[in-house]
């Protein structure tokens, strides 16, 4: 019983010891990254994700394409489309011919797809190196990050940073019941030519679209 009390104990602190550390080798990396992707002034990408469960099985697979510009983006999934002028934020479901219209919100816990490539983990996370690995056969480093704030619904993120390109090539989000989000970048082009244009939402381009404004 001793001996079950005392393992009880060192995993307690050792739970305790990394919600408190911000390892620095994961901020010189974190940072590096972050660096970079901030020379772009436009960047685009493709991406995949999917939902498993928490058991491995995947529940849902889709794959999009992901336009960026200062705090504007510009996000294709499908027919579906998320589409921000950096103020406010179109969501169009063709499913229901909806879309709802909502505030951006510029608060440091969100995370938009240009602070997902930044530095949004200085002030939300705490974080530590995790085992190398690799992705699509490329050396990657990955970092495990908890959010400080653990109303979160998640209980942890993995990110994967390409060791030669130093840019982020994956993000797992492991929620608290265990289903996992994996979202996965393909190809990434900075500095291509986009307008302003394609980051706000054109009623007429949707005939018979029904517009819910929740600001």
């Amino acid at each position: 019983m001793k001996k079950a009390y005392v393992s009880a104990v060192f995993l307690l602190m050792t739970v305790c010891s990394f919600a408190q550390q911000r390892d620095p080798a994961a901020k010189a990396i974190l940072d590096e990254a972050s660096a970079k992707f901030k020379t772009y002034k436009t960047v685009v990408a493709t991406f995949g994700y999917q939902i498993q469960s928490a058991v491995g099985k995947v529940l849902t697979r889709k794959s999009g394409t992901v336009n960026m510009k200062g705090d504007k983006f510009n996000i294709t999934f499908g027919s579906n489309k998320i589409i921000s002028d950096g103020a406010t934020v179109w969501n169009y479901d063709p499913g229901t011919k909806e879309v709802t219209v909502n505030n951006a919100n510029k608060s440091e816990s969100t995370i938009t797809p240009q602070k997902l490539f930044t530095d949004f983990y200085n002030k939300d996370f705490m974080y530590t190196m995790s085992k190398d690995s690799k992705v699509n056969g490329k050396p990657v480093s990955v970092i495990l990050m908890q959010p400080i704030d653990k109303n979160k619904p998640f209980s942890r993120l993995y990110l994967a940073i390409d060791k030669a390109t130093k840019t982020v090539v994956s993000a797992t989000v492991v929620e608290k019941n265990g289903n996992k989000y994996v979202y996965s970048i393909g190809s990434l082009k900075p500095n291509v030519a986009l307008s302003d244009a394609q980051f706000a939402f054109n009623k007429a381009s949707y005939p018979g679209v029904e517009v819910v404004d929740l600001r």
